[in-house]
Protein backbone atom coordinates (compact mmCIF):
# COMPACT_ATOMS: atom_id res chain seq x y z
CA UNK A 1 0.00 0.00 0.00
CA UNK A 2 1.40 3.50 -0.90
CA UNK A 3 0.42 6.54 1.84
CA UNK A 4 0.63 9.57 0.73
CA UNK A 5 2.17 12.16 3.49
CA UNK A 6 1.83 16.01 3.66
CA UNK A 7 5.27 17.46 2.25
CA UNK A 8 5.48 19.86 4.97
CA UNK A 9 3.24 18.42 8.23
CA UNK A 10 4.89 15.37 7.35
CA UNK A 11 1.18 14.14 8.43
CA UNK A 12 -0.51 11.02 6.57
CA UNK A 13 -3.54 12.29 4.46
CA UNK A 14 -4.10 9.86 1.39
CA UNK A 15 -3.40 6.08 0.50
CA UNK A 16 -3.54 4.56 -3.20
CA UNK A 17 -6.50 2.55 -1.96
CA UNK A 18 -8.49 5.58 -3.01
CA UNK A 19 -9.15 6.30 -6.50
CA UNK A 20 -7.81 9.66 -7.79
CA UNK A 21 -8.47 11.77 -10.53
CA UNK A 22 -6.11 14.62 -11.87
CA UNK A 23 -7.32 17.84 -12.48
CA UNK A 24 -5.67 21.09 -13.67
CA UNK A 25 -2.39 19.45 -14.95
CA UNK A 26 -2.08 17.09 -11.80
CA UNK A 27 -1.86 19.93 -9.48
CA UNK A 28 -5.13 18.79 -7.56
CA UNK A 29 -6.18 15.18 -6.81
CA UNK A 30 -9.80 14.81 -6.67
CA UNK A 31 -10.91 12.10 -4.51
CA UNK A 32 -13.98 9.87 -3.80
CA UNK A 33 -15.25 9.69 0.26
CA UNK A 34 -17.89 8.13 1.50
CA UNK A 35 -19.81 7.90 4.55
CA UNK A 36 -19.10 4.76 6.04
CA UNK A 37 -20.90 3.31 10.03
CA UNK A 38 -17.31 3.17 12.30
CA UNK A 39 -17.49 0.55 15.19
CA UNK A 40 -21.10 -0.58 14.50
CA UNK A 41 -21.42 -3.13 17.26
CA UNK A 42 -23.72 -6.15 17.04
CA UNK A 43 -24.89 -7.82 20.56
CA UNK A 44 -25.89 -11.52 18.92
CA UNK A 45 -27.13 -13.93 21.42
CA UNK A 46 -27.16 -17.48 20.15
CA UNK A 47 -29.37 -19.59 22.04
CA UNK A 48 -29.54 -23.20 21.54
CA UNK A 49 -33.07 -23.14 22.70
CA UNK A 50 -34.65 -19.48 22.40
CA UNK A 51 -37.90 -20.36 23.94
CA UNK A 52 -36.59 -22.23 26.82
CA UNK A 53 -34.35 -19.99 27.91
CA UNK A 54 -36.62 -16.94 27.74
CA UNK A 55 -36.03 -15.59 24.57
CA UNK A 56 -38.34 -14.95 21.78
CA UNK A 57 -37.90 -17.23 18.96
CA UNK A 58 -37.47 -13.77 16.76
CA UNK A 59 -34.92 -12.11 18.26
CA UNK A 60 -33.40 -9.00 16.22
CA UNK A 61 -29.68 -8.54 16.05
CA UNK A 62 -29.43 -4.58 16.82
CA UNK A 63 -26.62 -2.65 14.69
CA UNK A 64 -27.93 0.19 15.16
CA UNK A 65 -24.76 1.68 17.25
CA UNK A 66 -22.85 2.43 14.99
CA UNK A 67 -21.08 6.22 14.32
CA UNK A 68 -21.29 7.55 10.95
CA UNK A 69 -18.01 9.03 9.33
CA UNK A 70 -16.59 10.16 6.42
CA UNK A 71 -14.10 7.18 5.36
CA UNK A 72 -10.91 9.81 4.67
CA UNK A 73 -11.38 12.05 7.24
CA UNK A 74 -11.48 9.62 9.68
CA UNK A 75 -9.09 6.55 7.98
CA UNK A 76 -6.35 9.69 8.10
CA UNK A 77 -7.45 11.57 11.37
CA UNK A 78 -8.11 15.19 9.59
CA UNK A 79 -9.04 17.65 11.80
CA UNK A 80 -11.94 20.11 10.26
CA UNK A 81 -11.32 23.79 10.39
CA UNK A 82 -13.95 26.39 10.25
CA UNK A 83 -14.64 27.73 6.68
CA UNK A 84 -12.28 30.21 5.53
CA UNK A 85 -13.54 33.58 3.99
CA UNK A 86 -12.39 34.83 0.24
CA UNK A 87 -9.60 37.05 2.28
CA UNK A 88 -8.52 33.97 4.76
CA UNK A 89 -8.17 31.53 1.63
CA UNK A 90 -6.01 33.88 -0.42
CA UNK A 91 -3.86 34.59 2.46
CA UNK A 92 -3.29 30.57 3.00
CA UNK A 93 -2.69 29.85 -0.67
CA UNK A 94 0.04 32.18 -0.97
CA UNK A 95 1.88 31.08 2.26
CA UNK A 96 1.36 27.41 0.85
CA UNK A 97 2.49 27.95 -2.60
CA UNK A 98 5.58 29.91 -0.99
CA UNK A 99 6.23 26.89 1.50
CA UNK A 100 5.94 24.29 -1.24
CA UNK A 101 8.04 25.51 -3.65
CA UNK A 102 10.45 26.06 -1.29
CA UNK A 103 10.28 21.92 -0.67
CA UNK A 104 10.03 20.83 -4.26
CA UNK A 105 12.91 19.99 -6.66
CA UNK A 106 13.30 22.90 -9.49
CA UNK A 107 11.34 21.07 -11.93
CA UNK A 108 8.37 20.19 -10.32
CA UNK A 109 7.98 23.69 -8.88
CA UNK A 110 7.68 25.19 -12.27
CA UNK A 111 5.49 22.32 -12.84
CA UNK A 112 3.19 23.58 -9.95
CA UNK A 113 3.84 26.95 -10.78
CA UNK A 114 2.00 26.59 -14.23
CA UNK A 115 -0.93 25.23 -13.26
CA UNK A 116 -1.57 26.71 -9.61
CA UNK A 117 -3.56 29.75 -10.50
CA UNK A 118 -6.26 27.50 -12.86
CA UNK A 119 -6.45 25.23 -9.30
CA UNK A 120 -6.62 28.21 -7.11
CA UNK A 121 -9.53 29.73 -9.67
CA UNK A 122 -11.29 26.64 -9.08
CA UNK A 123 -11.20 26.57 -5.67
CA UNK A 124 -12.34 30.12 -4.85
CA UNK A 125 -15.35 28.85 -7.15
CA UNK A 126 -16.58 26.89 -4.87
CA UNK A 127 -15.26 28.89 -1.43
CA UNK A 128 -18.62 28.68 -0.20
CA UNK A 129 -19.24 25.09 -0.89
CA UNK A 130 -15.72 23.61 1.45
CA UNK A 131 -15.25 21.77 4.16
CA UNK A 132 -11.22 22.91 5.20
CA UNK A 133 -9.38 20.10 7.02
CA UNK A 134 -5.48 19.48 7.88
CA UNK A 135 -3.65 16.60 8.99
CA UNK A 136 -3.41 14.62 12.92
CA UNK A 137 -1.06 17.78 13.64
CA UNK A 138 -3.13 20.47 12.87
CA UNK A 139 -0.42 22.32 11.29
CA UNK A 140 -1.61 25.24 9.54
CA UNK A 141 1.44 25.99 7.46
CA UNK A 142 1.13 22.78 5.95
CA UNK A 143 -1.27 20.89 2.80
CA UNK A 144 -5.41 21.76 3.48
CA UNK A 145 -7.72 19.00 2.45
CA UNK A 146 -10.55 20.42 0.64
CA UNK A 147 -13.94 18.70 0.21
CA UNK A 148 -17.48 19.10 -0.83
CA UNK A 149 -20.60 17.17 -2.32
CA UNK A 150 -20.16 17.46 -5.65
CA UNK A 151 -23.64 18.17 -8.19
CA UNK A 152 -26.01 16.98 -4.70
CA UNK A 153 -23.82 13.67 -4.16
CA UNK A 154 -24.17 12.35 -0.60
CA UNK A 155 -20.73 11.21 -0.08
CA UNK A 156 -18.52 14.25 -0.41
CA UNK A 157 -15.15 14.70 -2.95
CA UNK A 158 -11.89 15.42 -1.50
CA UNK A 159 -9.61 17.80 -3.05
CA UNK A 160 -5.39 17.66 -2.62
CA UNK A 161 -2.56 19.37 -3.63
CA UNK A 162 -0.93 16.87 -5.30
CA UNK A 163 2.68 18.49 -5.56
CA UNK A 164 2.10 18.66 -1.29
CA UNK A 165 1.73 14.95 -1.05
CA UNK A 166 4.91 12.99 -0.57
CA UNK A 167 4.50 8.89 -1.64
CA UNK A 168 5.60 6.82 1.37
CA UNK A 169 5.97 2.85 0.56
CA UNK A 170 4.84 0.85 3.29
CA UNK A 171 4.94 -3.12 3.04
CA UNK A 172 2.00 -4.94 3.53
CA UNK A 173 1.47 -6.84 6.70
CA UNK A 174 0.62 -9.74 5.49
CA UNK A 175 3.60 -9.91 3.30
CA UNK A 176 5.53 -9.55 6.24
CA UNK A 177 3.92 -12.24 7.68
CA UNK A 178 4.87 -14.94 4.65
CA UNK A 179 8.30 -13.09 3.72
CA UNK A 180 7.00 -12.79 -0.12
Amino acid sequence: MIIYEDLISGDELLSDSYNSKELFNGCLWEVQGKWVVKDSRIDVNIRANPSAEGGAEDDVVDDNHGVKVVDIVDNFRLQEKPPYDKKQFVAWVKGYIKNLIGKLEAEKANEFKKNVEAATKFLMSKLKELQFFVGESKNDDGSMVMAYYKDGAIDPTFLYFAHGLETLRRVSFALTLFKV
